[in-house]
């Protein structure tokens, strides 16, 4: 076969260091874009970004071109770096160590949408934690829970 054709949605999850609620107006909409920014400048187009006060969600195209690794390495390091920028308040803003990566069906990708674009409706109901949990469960990856959180 001449070409590599790879179409691989993602969908990614990580929280703030210790579920800190530090994601707020106005810079919640700004870091969104910027996260979705970097994904797009790493060929990774991004479907959306999204969250709550402290985690992310991305839906994104995995390019051929980069690792899964690198992605997150690079969409967690110059985040937070950006963030940093947007005053004290985020001085000391760190990401969790960890992620969570799961693909998703192209025919599932309007609903992974919709659940990222009403990030605030849902958890009026549910924590991070909870959410996080039911992700692990449904794509049944085995899971320690003293490793899960930092």
């Amino acid at each position: 076969m001449g070409q590599s054709l790879v179409k691989n949605y993602i969908h990614l999850v990580f929280s703030t260091k210790y579920r800190q609620p530090l994601i707020h107006p106005p810079v919640e909409a700004e870091l969104h874009h910027y996260l979705g920014g970097i994904c797009n400048r790493l060929d990774c187009q991004c479907i959306i970004a999204g969250g709550y006060t402290d985690h992310i969600h991305i839906l994104c195209m995995l390019s051929k071109k980069i690792a899964l690794m690198k992605l997150v390495e690079e969409v967690k390091s110059h985040s937070s770096k950006w963030i940093k920028t947007k005053g004290d308040a985020y001085k000391n803003f760190y990401w969790q160590d960890g992620y969570g990566a799961f693909s998703v069906n192209p025919s599932e990708t309007g609903r992974v949408f919709d659940y990222i674009a009403n990030q605030h409706s849902h958890h009026e109901k549910k924590t991070f934690q909870e959410e996080y949990r039911a992700f692990l469960v449904k794509y049944h990856v085995e899971f320690d829970e003293r490793y899960v959180w930092d």
